[in-house]
């Protein structure tokens, strides 16, 4: 196993139902640190070129409105094979058939409002990473 870093991200609707820190909580009783956070407001623009990889699907707009609307918080996990185990934490993309107790099955309301997103690779991670934080900004928790 390595030490790796993903980006995470709790979405305007899990901000909205207030459960932030119970999802920050998660993260760390599964042994992930939080060594870099900030609560933000993606303009439609910045949305946009977050997930210009899906811009030729159908969801696309309505992502990107829906990532817009509404404060987020976005951080970085750092732990053993912390993308896979993040993944997992976070559940299936679609509440309805992510395991129970899993986050987006505890507080995802649909598939486009699922609660969270999280790098699904090594590239993503880097390139998600970058786009929210400075290296300065990514803290060492020994």
């Amino acid at each position: 196993m390595s030490i790796e870093r993903t980006l995470s991200i709790v979405k305007p609707n899990a901000v909205k139902k207030n459960v932030i820190g119970d999802i920050f909580a998660r993260f760390e009783e599964e042994g992930l640190k939080i060594v870099a956070l900030k609560m933000i407001k993606l303009s439609f623009k910045k949305a946009k070129d977050f997930y210009r990889e899906h811009e030729e699907k159908p969801f696309y707009r309505n992502l990107c409105e829906f990532m817009s609307s509404g404060p987020i918080c976005v951080q970085v996990l750092e732990g053993e094979d912390a993308i896979s185990r993040n993944r997992s934490i976070m559940g299936a993309t679609n509440p309805a058939e992510a395991e129970s107790g899993s986050i987006r099955a505890k507080y995802g309301d649909s598939l486009d409002e699922n609660g969270v997103h999280g790098s699904d690779s090594l590239k993503s991670a880097t390139r998600e990473i970058k786009f929210f934080f400075e290296s300065h900004e990514i803290y060492c928790r020994d």
